[in-house]
């Protein structure tokens, strides 16, 4: 009888659970590994006091090609996501909360939270992953960590991290905010890259949230890249003054004021095609980087991967 595949995921963002979707979808049993207590990536939820949350990663979701607007229309379905009307727009959501959308892919996966890969060894053609004092073993290994974590992992002499040396990822600062009193009139989102916060989100607008007065506003990767080693509350205390000044909202009546620091959260440079693979086929690397600062672009990352992985098996 012939033994089952291992097969090793690293990262439980939209390319592993993609890639572990199909994966088991087709009779095979992924193991994933995720250092962060919950799941999603930077598909992402904050909760806080007074009922409060805030999408702080991902802010909407476009579906361009059939398959993932497949997917989509499944999570709508099941009221694991929504539309959001922001005036200029409309993109997909998670309902009630932004990582309801990987909570949904993630139904029934084999998935280890909290489990930092500290190292990833190759023996013929076997992966052994070392997680605290563990040491496991798999026949396929598939990281779909950020590029520059990636070559960490594997070490920058070896001969796939050299092929995504040229890839290259942004940060982004984000802002939390809620005020005590309701405030009307304001639009859905704001864009304005050009300035210190590019981007702000009315949350309180989107399908399934509390109706509370909340904000996120991610600062651009100028403003990011040129602050980024500041503490959360220094980052918070600019960005909060200037969500006021561009809203015109009082900073005596703020309740709720977090930071979150994305070291990687957008793609600069990506590596042009879904994914890579060692000569083997046993290695694959993959993720939003490889294609397009887009959701829709890690999801098919992690597909392809699937797909390729399955044609050798």
């Amino acid at each position: 009888m012939t033994e089952p595949v291992r097969i090793g995921i690293i990262g439980a963002g939209m390319t592993g659970l993609s890639c572990a979707r199909t994966l088991k979808d087709a009779g095979h049993a992924p193991m994933i590994f995720d250092k962060g207590r919950g799941i999603g990536g930077r598909l992402a939820t904050r909760r806080a006091e007074n009922g409060l949350q805030f999408d702080h990663g991902a802010q909407y979701i476009t579906a361009k090609t059939e398959e993932f607007q497949k997917l989509i229309q499944s999570l709508m379905s099941v009221d694991a996501a929504g539309e959001w009307d922001m005036g200029e727009r409309t993109g997909f959501i998670g309902v009630p909360s932004m990582n309801a959308l990987a909570k949904a892919l993630a139904s029934d996966l084999d998935i280890r939270r909290q489990a930092q890969v500290s190292s990833v060894t190759e023996t013929e053609d076997r992966w052994f992953l070392a997680i605290g004092e563990e040491s496991l073993v798999f026949d396929r290994l598939i990281i779909t960590a950020p590029a520059p974590q990636t070559m960490a992992l594997l070490g920058t002499g070896h001969p796939i991290s050299k092929q995504i040396a040229h890839v290259s990822l942004l940060p982004c600062w984000t802002l939390m905010a809620a005020f005590v009193d309701e405030v009307d009139a304001l639009p859905a989102s704001h864009r304005d890259p050009d300035t210190p916060l590019a981007w702000i989100a009315n949350e309180k607008t989107k399908p399934g949230r509390p109706g509370r007065t909340a904000f996120v506003a991610q600062a651009s990767p100028d403003w990011s890249k040129d602050h980024l080693e500041l503490d959360k509350a220094a980052a918070s205390d600019l960005m909060l003054s200037e969500l006021c000044k561009k809203l015109d909202l009082d900073r005596s009546k703020v309740i709720h004021a977090d930071a979150h620091r994305w070291r990687y959260a957008k793609v600069g440079t990506p590596l042009g095609e879904p994914y890579l693979s060692n000569a083997s086929k046993t290695l694959f690397l993959g993720g939003d980087w490889c294609l397009d600062a887009r959701v829709e672009a890690a999801f098919q990352s992690g597909s392809a991967i699937a797909e390729a992985l399955l044609s050798e098996l």
